[in-house]
């Protein structure tokens, strides 16, 4: 299967799953429930699912199992989104091409659906056997615990907001991106390799590293897309990092060396794959992907 029908059929997949795994709209509370199917379903590029996926035929893993922790890793990244777009965040309407969820419902209904997407994602990645032991399920958990907590996105939002309007030098930037994008990048990269076999060190010392690089590279990417494209190419509003006086890759090095640093970090990424040979072929593209979309 050649690229572009992998990633097709594997967000077909993503979506079916999570039409699957979600409470039905039908069943009380119902607006609850049609606004957690309205935040989850229907769009998205689904970056994460698919990482996770890529690294499963890395370790080997049953897609079945991968399936389940890819979903989970979807519905914190949808609830992150979610959350961001409130009044009290980042205060958009638009997301994924579609008026945000506290615009289509409201504002309290949008805080609980993230509320409710979180604790599900926790729900699935416990109730199921992902793993081979226990404890590499226990393991499972806790980094995706981690990803999602004040060492990880939460805290990179919450160093974003009191980064507005101040000057960040490329470290700190860095460091505010490695937790708020990277940590849910790297969780779906190292969940999709726990639900296979175990990895010789090498190749679990280089999974590790082209996960945190590939974090960073999503957002050099995102800042670049969000000050060259328009709001119909993005789903969301264009340009709002930089009218909300955000400190950006592009704010910080200009286009031109933004895009030289993509570049720098996408054959870092490839690097770092080097010891798990052709099996890592779907990083590879995947990785091809996010720094060649739309720019």
């Amino acid at each position: 299967m050649d690229f572009s029908a992998w990633m097709d059929s594997l967000r077909k997949r993503t979506e079916e799953s999570l039409d699957r795994l979600l409470p039905p709209a039908t069943i009380a509370p119902q607006r609850l429930h049609q606004a957690l199917r309205y935040a989850a379903l229907g769009g998205g590029k689904r970056i994460r699912p698919l990482l996770c996926h890529a690294a499963g035929e890395l370790s080997c893993a049953d897609p079945a199992r991968v399936e389940i922790a890819a979903a989970s890793v979807e519905l914190i990244h949808v609830y992150s989104l979610v959350h961001d777009d409130l009044p009290c965040m980042d205060d958009d309407i638009l997301r994924r091409g579609k008026p945000t969820c506290h615009v289509e419902f409201d504002e309290a209904t949008a805080l609980l659906v993230g509320d409710a997407l979180q604790s599900l994602a926790f729900q699935l990645l416990s109730e199921q056997s992902l793993a081979s032991e226990a404890r590499r399920q226990l393991d499972m958990l806790r980094l995706l615990a981690q990803a999602a907590g004040s060492r990880g996105m939460a805290g990179g939002q919450a160093i974003d907001l009191a980064a507005v309007g101040q000057p960040l030098s490329l470290a700190e930037l860095e460091s505010m991106h490695i937790h708020k994008t990277g940590a849910l990048i790297r969780a779906a990269v190292l969940l999709g390799a726990a639900c296979g076999e175990p990895l010789p060190e090498a190749e679990r010392a280089g999974l590790d590293r082209y996960a945190k690089i590939a974090g960073l590279l999503f957002q050099v990417v995102d800042d670049i897309l969000d000050s060259e494209s328009d709001t119909v190419t993005l789903g969301k509003t264009a340009g709002k990092d930089a009218a909300s006086n955000k400190p950006t890759y592009v704010s910080l090095l200009g286009v031109v060396q933004a895009k030289a640093k993509a570049a720098e970090l996408c054959a870092a990424a490839h690097e770092s794959l080097a010891p798990c040979g052709d099996r890592s072929r779907r990083l590879c593209e995947l990785t091809d992907f996010i720094v060649s979309r739309n720019f």
